[in-house]
Order: structure tokens, then sequence, then C-alpha cells
């Protein structure tokens, strides 16, 4: 396969069973979860299994592949909620370098100052809240390998990263080539961004560009949305079957600035089950030779 499309996959049976579901489905690159997503609890992987699932990703040839941090990750956090969330990611970090996971995509998180959850683009940079933001991360990068990435991910609600502009102002303070972005359709299409026509999405690519740099966008989430646009709700949807639109999806898949992205789903399932080849095949079939 030309392009990189894969799906977000359960590893409850094991980490490296999810590389063999994967190219059931048809995939070709990978995101999963290193641990239970709503427990603070790390996970412990041995060498051994560590071995078999760097041996079994390199002859499936599944590349990249992703972890997706914990849902409970908050970095904006001066408590006990931000200290753990450093020493979760720090954990996920270390261990995607030993399994070749090339990095975690992390939810931010969000300020407990209610005057701070803002809905316009730009974050504060001189409060002490954007401070302790930054100086969580500049924490868990000083304290994880050089070949691990941390990856922020584009927020569909009223918490960081709503905006690109926000996005941006975070790369700018950290100024570290280890720390990237995820975009995310659903969440993209939730915050207001009209991505359906080509002129539009040439528009938010030169602007992303322009501010934040397509450099450093290193994964999409391709998912429709069951909400209405701008409705700051993020729930996924198949694809094609939520408000989103086909047209962004295929406008993603065939730019020349962003077809050789890796692309992820995390669909619903058109049985309920998570994602799965339907919904792989459906954005195969918007690719342009």
């Amino acid at each position: 396969m030309k392009y990189k499309l894969g799906a977000h996959l359960s590893s409850a049976r094991g980490h490296k069973n999810a590389l063999n579901s994967l190219i059931e489905k048809g995939g070709n690159c990978l995101q999963i979860f290193s641990s239970s997503p709503r427990a603070w609890k790390p996970a412990q992987i041995g060498s051994e299994l560590v071995g078999e699932f760097r041996k079994i990703k390199k002859e499936l040839i599944i590349d990249p592949v992703y972890f997706h941090a914990l849902y409970l990750i908050n970095l904006a956090d001066p408590a006990e909620t931000g200290k753990k969330s450093i020493k979760a990611l720090i954990s996920e970090l270390r261990l995607a370098a030993r399994m070749g996971v090339l990095g975690s995509i992390v939810h931010t998180g969000s300020f407990k100052n209610d005057e701070l959850r803002i809905t316009n683009y730009e974050l504060i940079k001189d409060t002490k809240e954007y401070k302790t933001l930054i100086g969580n991360i500049k924490n868990v990068l000083e304290n994880t390998p050089d070949n691990s990435l941390m990856i922020l991910e584009n927020a569909g609600n009223r918490k960081i990263g709503q905006s690109i502009e926000q996005l941006s102002s975070i790369l700018e303070s950290i100024n570290n080539k280890r720390l990237k972005v995820c975009l995310d359709t659903c969440h993209l299409h939730a915050a207001g961004y009209d991505l359906r026509s080509k002129e539009n999405f040439e528009i938010f690519l030169n602007r992303f560009d322009s501010i934040t740099g397509l450099n450093n966008l290193e994964v999409v989430h391709l998912n429709d949305s069951r909400d209405q646009f701008g409705s700051l709700r993020d729930r996924h949807d198949n694809i094609g079957e939520g408000n989103v639109g086909l047209d962004v999806f295929r406008n993603f898949l065939n730019n020349p600035r962003t077809k050789h992205l890796p692309f992820i789903i995390e669909t619903p399932g058109f049985d309920n089950k998570g994602p799965d080849k339907k919904n792989l095949d459906i954005l195969k079939s918007l690719y342009i030779e």
C-alpha cells in the first residue's frame, strides 16, 4: 500500500495481538493504549514481550505505531493530577522507545480556572496556569528518550487545543522537535473548522503551516461526528454516517501536503465493536490514484 492507513485497536488481549488484528482489517499503521486508559497503573511489559512485539511489527510491516495516552491526563493541573500525568507520560514514552512505538498522542487537558477555559483562539501566556502547562510538558520531554515523540491532539470541546492557534502557542513556548501535533477530523468539525471544500482546506493548511508548521503535523485521526458543526461536542461516528462529510476525508487523503501522513480511525465500528475493515475500505475508496 502506498498510503498509511490504520486504526486504534484494543490491546486487552496483548499488544502483539493488536498487530495481527490490524492486518485482518487491512491497515498498515496502528494506535493502541499501553495500559488501561482509565487508570493510573502503568504498563508492565517484560523484555520477552517487547521483543515479540518488535519482531511481529517488523514482519507485518506495520509502521508507524503510536500509543494513545490515558484519558486521565491533564498537563495543566498544578496539583496531584498534574504530577500523575507527568509520571504516566514519562513511563509511557520510555516504554514506547523500548517497543519501537513512535510516541504517545495526548489530550493536553484543561485549566481549572473558568476564565481560562476560553472559547476564543488565544492562550494567555503570562498566567501561572499556562506556565504550569508548559513546565509540565518540558518535564516530560526532559525525562524521556530522544527517539520518542509527544504528540498533542486538537480538542473538539472547550479544552486546551480547541484551536490550532492554541496548539501553536504551546509548540512555540516549548521549542522542541519532539513535540508534534495530531489533528482529529471530528474535533475540527466540532470546533468550527469547515474543511469540506478544497478552497477551505487549502486555507486551513496555509494557516496551520504559517503558525504551527506542517512539518509538526505527525498524524491525523479520521473520524466522523455524531454531532453538528461547531457544536463543541466530539462524539465519533463511522465514516460516512456522521456530519463531517466525505469530502473532508477525501481532502486529507489526497492533498499533496497531507496524503503522506499516517491516518488512524477511532470509529465505533459498523458492528459497534470498534474500528473495522468496512471503515478502512470506505476511506480507501476515497483515494484518487
